[in-house]
């Protein structure tokens, strides 16, 4: 299992174009992966429940990965939060 933290920067947080984004990143590796956040963990691959969390700017939340290509799932969906929220 991969697992990292990870600080929200973007003003507006996570909403829904880069949650969208996000998902379909996720959607593009057979692992899965978790977003937690204050306790609360939802699916990155379903676009309500990640919506749902509420994520703003200064969350930190906590991602973990767990599968055959876990590595690069989670390097990928890294480089997504760092790029674009």
């Amino acid at each position: 299992m991969k697992e990292f933290q990870y600080t929200i920067k973007d003003a507006c947080g996570i909403h829904a174009r880069p949650a969208g984004l996000l998902v379909k990143v996720v959607k593009g590796f057979a692992s899965t992966a978790t977003l937690e956040k204050a306790g609360k963990t939802c699916d990155m691959r379903k676009l309500m429940a990640l919506m749902g969390m509420g994520i703003k700017q200064g969350d930190t939340i906590t991602v973990k990965v767990e599968g055959d290509d876990e590595a690069e799932a989670a390097a990928a969906i890294e480089k997504f939060l760092t790029e674009n929220v």
